[in-house]
């Protein structure tokens, strides 16, 4: 009975902010890492995908998600969808659709 518990508790879990949910059952998750280069060690950010299963689909873009470490469920589906860490803003949506003017019209 321990040794279950640990196996759960090894799981890798990342965080990272929902980008779609155009799937079903399926969300895709941006985890963003910040690395020191290995030659010239500038900090460096990193950016990757992960699909990860939504059973609930209670997730939505913009969100920030826990996602972890589960069995292969498809071709690129290695996840499952933890806990939603914070809800995204109704007003402002996605981090990511925040750039560029409100209005649409170009700046200059």
């Amino acid at each position: 009975m321990a040794e279950a518990q640990q196996a759960e508790a090894r799981k890798n879990e990342k965080v990272g902010e929902v980008v779609s949910t155009k799937m079903s059952k399926t969300i895709v998750v941006e985890v963003i890492r910040r690395v020191p280069h290995p030659i010239y060690k500038r900090i460096v950010t990193k950016k990757k995908k992960f699909y990860a299963h939504d059973e609930a689909e209670s997730a939505k873009t913009g969100d920030v998600v826990r996602i972890v470490e589960h069995r292969p469920m498809s071709k690129l589906k290695r996840w499952i969808l933890g806990d939603v860490v914070r809800r995204a803003s109704g007003k402002r949506g996605s981090v990511r659709a925040g750039r560029g003017c409100s209005d649409g019209s170009a700046a200059g």
